[in-house]
C-alpha cells in the first residue's frame, strides 16, 4: 500500500508540481515566496494528506457497507428459514394425506344389488378400486351386465378400457356386474371373495 501510493504521489508531482531540484542535480535555497524545495515539499506532504483522507473515506464507506450487510444477513437467513418451514410443511401433509389410503380386507366383488365400497369381514361391499397386477390395468365393471360367451382375451386386449368399443359385448341383465381388466373378465351376481378365484390376479388399489 505504501509503495502504491508512492508512485501515485510521484506521478502527481511531476504532472502537477514543480520539478524537484535534486533530481536535476542542482540545490535551489529556500524563497519567501514558498516555491523551491520547500515548496515542493509542503506540496508532496498537502497531496499526500489529501490522498489518504481519500483512502480513508474509501475505507469508512467499506466498513459501512460490510456492516449493513452483516446485519442485514440474519433477516434474509430468518426469511429462507421460514419459506423451507413452510415447504417441509407442506410435503409432510401431503405424504400423511396420501398414507391414509385403505385396503379392502377381504376383497369382494359382487352384483349390482351388492353395494360398493371398502370391504372388511364386517362391512361386506364390493371393492371398486381394483387393479390387475398382471397386466397393470384398472379393473372396470358395468352394473347390470354380462359378459357376452363370445367374448376372449383378444377382445379385450385391443378394445380395454374404452366402453364404447366394449359395449358390443354387453348383454343386459339385472342383478349381474360385469368385471373386466386387460386380460381376465368376469360377470358375477353374488357376493364373491376373490380369494376364492385363483385365476384372478385383481387387488385392491386402495380407496
Amino acid at each position: 500500500m505504501a509503495e502504491d501510493l508512492d508512485e501515485l504521489l510521484d506521478e502527481v508531482e511531476s504532472k502537477f508540481c514543480r520539478p524537484d531540484p535534486l533530481r536535476l542535480g542542482t540545490v535551489e535555497l529556500p524563497r519567501g515566496g514558498g516555491g523551491g524545495f520547500f515548496g515542493n515539499d509542503q506540496n508532496r506532504a498537502e497531496a499526500k494528506k489529501n490522498l489518504r483522507s481519500a483512502e480513508t473515506f474509501e475505507e469508512e464507506d467499506d466498513l459501512d457497507s460490510l456492516i449493513n450487510e452483516i446485519f442485514e444477513e440474519p433477516h434474509l437467513n430468518k426469511k429462507c428459514y421460514k419459506l423451507k418451514s413452510k415447504s417441509s410443511g407442506n410435503t409432510s401433509v401431503r405424504a400423511s394425506t396420501q398414507g391414509l389410503g385403505k385396503s379392502c380386507s377381504p376383497v369382494y366383488i359382487g352384483g349390482s344389488t351388492v353395494p360398493c365400497g371398502i370391504g372388511t369381514n364386517t362391512s361386506q361391499r364390493a371393492c371398486d378400486r381394483l387393479r390387475c397386477t398382471a397386466c397393470d390395468f384398472w379393473v372396470e365393471s358395468y352394473d347390470d351386465c354380462r359378459w357376452d360367451k363370445s367374448c376372449d382375451y383378444l377382445f379385450f386386449r385391443n378394445n380395454m378400457p374404452e366402453f364404447h368399443k366394449l359395449k358390443t359385448k354387453l348383454v343386459k341383465k339385472k342383478g349381474t356386474r360385469a368385471y373386466a381388466c386387460q386380460c381376465s373378465w368376469r360377470t358375477v351376481e353374488e357376493l364373491t371373495d376373490l380369494q376364492t378365484d385363483r385365476q384372478l390376479r385383481w387387488v385392491c388399489g386402495k380407496h
